[in-house]
Order: C-alpha cells, then structure tokens, then sequence
C-alpha cells in the first residue's frame, strides 16, 4: 500500500476558473480557429504532432488570462486574440522541447509527441510554432507587446538551460530552483498577463501589476505542480505522479527532503536521483521521507506565499469581473493540492 501525504486542507467547495472561462469564451472559441488554422501546413507531420498536443486537453489558461487582462482595461479589436494564440503557441512549443530534454513518455494521459514521431519531430514542429508565434505578434503590430513575449522565449530558452545545467544535482539550492522556474514557467505567466494590458493602453503601473501577478502566479503553479507530482494523482497533473522522480528532476521537494535528511537518507536520493535507482518502490520510500521532513507541506506554503503576492498586485487595480476572475485563478491552481 503507497504512502498517502496529506497535501492541504480541504475547502467545501473547490476553486475554479469557471468565472474566467466565461468571461473569454467567446475570444477562446476565436483563439482555437486560430490555433487550428495557424498549425496548418502542406508539410503533413506539422499539423499532425501540433495537434496531438494541442487538442489533448490543456485548460488553455495562460490565453485565456491574455484576453481577460485586454478585457479589463477596456481592449476592443482582435489583436488580443492573436497574441493569446501566440503564447499558447509558446507554451506548446515549450511542451515539445521539454518532453525531448526530459525524454518523457507521457503527456496528459497520452503518449508525448516524441514517443510517436522521435526527438527530432518534436523539437522541429516545435520550432516551427514559435515562427507562427513571432508572425502573429508582428501582424499586431505592438513592439511593446512583441518586446515583452520575444524576451519570455528568451527566458524559458536561458531557464531549460538552466535545468539541463542542475538535472540531476542534488546541491541544488532552494534560491537556485526557484530562479530555473521563474525563467522556465513563471516568465509566460508573465507575459501573457502583461501583453493585455499592453494593447489596452494601460499606464505602466498596470502593466507592472498585470506583469507581477503573472509572476507569482506562475511560480504558484509550478510549485503545485512539484508538489503533485509525489502526492497528487494523474488527473490534476496532467501526466503520470512520479514521471519527476523517475526521471531524476531536482525540484522543490526533492530539495528539502535532501537538504534536511540524514547521511544516510541523502545517498537514497542520490542513488534515485543520479543513478537511476528509482523504481515503485523507491518511489514510495522517497513519499516517506518527504513526509517525514514536511517537504510537500513547506512546498505548498511556498506557493501559497507567492499566490498572495500575485493577488496582492492586482488589489490596487479598480473592481472588475475579470480582476474578479484573475483572483480565482490564482486560488484555484493553490486548490489543486486539497
């Protein structure tokens, strides 16, 4: 029997991003022509491995919050909608390269791209999106907009450096993971957020709010996600729970169970770790230390400290619906750990 970890308390009612969903349903319904029509290639493998990760069913959030900062400062064209398809074109991208570096079986529930069409597909197709990306960007014709998402692939491309640098290193410190998934993550959470209010004509003191709560938003994120990953289950991670440890990713968790172990307990994780000795049973021991040492707990506490900060940077901006649903998302990705 596996390890069960409490990973929060539970709420009588689970957050949501109904209120979001709603609020940019009718720009989602324009971004997914979109998407489909800008993946599209004479070129047959392209809109093939671009769909499979595309339409395998990703909340589309990092969009979506694009089109409801535009809304809420009042944004009326259709150059939201593009630059919501570029970053989720960025994100996928981003999938792609990530599964191949990682050399990941699984992607929500679904065999990853590579696993079907090889390394070298993934990472072209993936190429080849951020092309479309970077076109569309240009077609708004926004420098402020094409600065701020040019300077986030920047930075995701320096962060999986950054990681492929740390893989497998377990004297990670805490400061040097969270500067890997501020590049990594946290960085398109960013932009996405600020592009909106970009093309809106805000003030830079709402772009800056905009810009810090996508921030720490995704740095939230990414820590739930490390959390998930040895406490969670399949569903609300979008892949199989354990692909980090078996695939020797240092993260958060990993970080202080090592950091706060004994002699003895650091060489279990640099055998699972660096070695590779990490299979089922492995895995549930590495559960027990992290239990042990309140290493998911902390994790969280983390990420419920930097989704304060995310909401924190929007409570200066006037009262809205989408202000409203911005807030929601940042309790309904803390959520997912209840």
């Amino acid at each position: 029997m596996g390890v069960v970890i409490p990973l929060g308390e539970n709420k009588p009612e689970a957050a949501s991003i109904a209120a979001l969903s709603a609020l940019v349903k009718s720009g989602m319904e324009r971004v997914n022509e979109l998407i489909l029509s800008k993946a599209g290639s004479d070129v047959e493998m392209i809109p093939e491995v671009a769909n499979h990760l595309i339409s395998s069913g990703g909340k589309r959030l990092r969009p979506m919050i694009t089109l409801a900062a535009a809304d809420m400062f009042g944004y009326r064209g259709e150059g939201h909608v593009k630059l919501a398809t570029s970053v989720e074109f960025m994100h996928t991208a981003t999938l792609l390269h990530d599964d191949v570096v990682d050399e990941s079986d699984m992607r929500r529930s679904k065999p990853t791209a590579r696993m079907i069409w090889g390394n070298q597909a993934s990472v072209l197709v993936g190429d080849f999106l951020l092309g479309q990306a970077f076109k569309m960007m240009v077609e708004v014709g926004s420098l402020d907009a094409l600065d701020v998402l040019s300077t986030a692939a920047s930075v995701i491309a320096e962060g999986e450096v950054m990681q492929l640098a740390a893989a497998k290193n377990l004297e990670t410190t805490e400061d040097e993971y969270l500067a890997v998934i501020k590049a990594k993550t946290a960085a398109l959470f960013s932009a996405a957020a600020e592009v909106g209010p970009i093309i809106a004509g805000a003030s830079k003191s709402e772009r800056a709010a905009l810009r810090s709560y996508g921030l720490n938003l995704g740095l939230a994120f990414q820590l739930v996600d490390d959390a998930l990953d040895y406490g969670g289950n399949a569903k609300d991670l979008g892949k199989n729970t354990g692909d980090d440890f078996r695939e020797g990713k240092i993260t958060l968790p990993v970080v202080l169970a090592y950091r706060r172990g004994t002699d003895a307990e650091r060489d279990f994780w640099k055998a699972g770790i660096e070695k590779g000795e990490n299979g089922n049973r492995e895995l549930e021991t590495a559960r027990s230390l992290m239990l042990k040492y309140a290493a998911l707990p902390d994790t969280i506490q983390r990420a419920r400290h930097f989704g304060e900060i995310a909401r924190d940077a929007l409570a200066p901006l006037k009262p809205s619906p989408q202000k409203d649903a911005l807030l929601d998302v940042v309790e309904f990705c803390i959520s997912r750990v209840n």
